[in-house]
């Protein structure tokens, strides 16, 4: 059975579990279809994250880039909430598949055409910065005046100047290509919040991850990091407990002993337990890989 071209939910889960790299045609074609849609509402986007780092260091894609990264402000050339939803049933028309997912920091709009997965993230503007995954302070000035540049047979535009806006994301080696390892240049940069409250929540909004290790054994002295929210300590019962702000997309890093690992994305919600299990055969970040209890 096909998967519908690729614009459907079973293709975009299967994009998130094997990261395969983009197929560069196939990117093109999907970026300069979603420039004629944002075009005919008046959205102004900008390219971010890795499809910025591919337009302004490889002048391309990046090789082992998996997705399409786009952003808006909300607040800014008369974009608001409400502007989302006629432009996701444009796409739909088009066929992509669509959804969308707000949270506190930004709303992610995710589309999936040709087994293309498009990040349109939109942005509220919090003290003066925007929100990047995984938890990244992006000075606003940098996508108020935006550049247009030339990138995949076409003109776009990425935040100004967009070597300093690559630094606030990547660090000060942006210019230094890495397929993985970059994950923790980019949790460098993210200050934690306190993983307790004043006033905790009500109990079933606790989160826990369990460590087991390579025996399947918990691990009493884990240290478990959740990027932007704060490191916790395992129980006698490998359980670490924080409290979420949201439900997400978050990164996190596992420490005990001499092992650590990056896990940089995973679905985390608020009031769920998580297990992680080491896997001994993968030396880079691995995506999707607690498993929920």
């Amino acid at each position: 059975m096909t998967q519908n071209h690729g614009a459907d939910e079973a293709a975009l889960e299967r994009s998130y579990e094997t990261v395969i790299p983009l197929d560069p045609g196939a990117a093109e074609t999907v970026l300069k279809e979603t420039q004629e849609i944002m075009s005919e509402f008046g959205v102004v986007f900008f390219l971010r994250q890795g499809t910025c780092l591919g337009a302004i260091r490889e002048k391309g894609f990046i090789p082992w880039d998996d997705d399409l990264d786009l952003g808006t402000v909300f607040g800014l050339n008369g974009f608001t909430e409400e502007s989302i939803q006629p432009v996701v049933a444009a796409f739909q028309e088009r066929g992509y598949f669509a959804k969308v997912e707000p949270a506190i920091d930004y709303t992610a709009v995710t589309l999936m055409k040709s087994f293309v997965r498009i990040d349109w993230t939109c942005y509220p503007v919090i003290e003066d910065h925007i929100i990047h995954f995984p938890g990244v302070r992006i000075p606003v000035r940098l996508v108020t005046q935006l550049k247009e540049i030339d990138f995949a047979g076409g003109r776009f535009l990425v935040p100004n100047p967009p070597e300093e806006y690559l630094e606030a994301k990547y660090g000060a080696d942006w210019m230094t290509p890495k397929d993985s390892g970059y994950e923790m240049d980019i949790l460098d940069l993210i200050p934690d919040l306190s993983a307790t409250q004043d006033s905790a929540p009500d109990a079933s909004d606790v989160s826990r991850i369990r460590v087991l290790d390579d025996h399947g054994d918990p691990v009493h002295d884990a240290i478990v990091r959740v990027a932007s929210v704060g490191s916790m300590s395992a129980d006698e019962l490998g359980y670490a407990e924080f409290y979420l702000p949201d439900d997400k997309w978050y990164s996190l890093v596992i420490t005990h002993g001499q092992h650590e690992e990056i896990l940089y994305m995973e679905r985390l919600a608020q009031g769920e337990t998580y297990t992680y299990r080491p896997d001994p055969s993968t030396t880079s970040a691995r995506y999707l890989a607690l498993s929920q209890e």
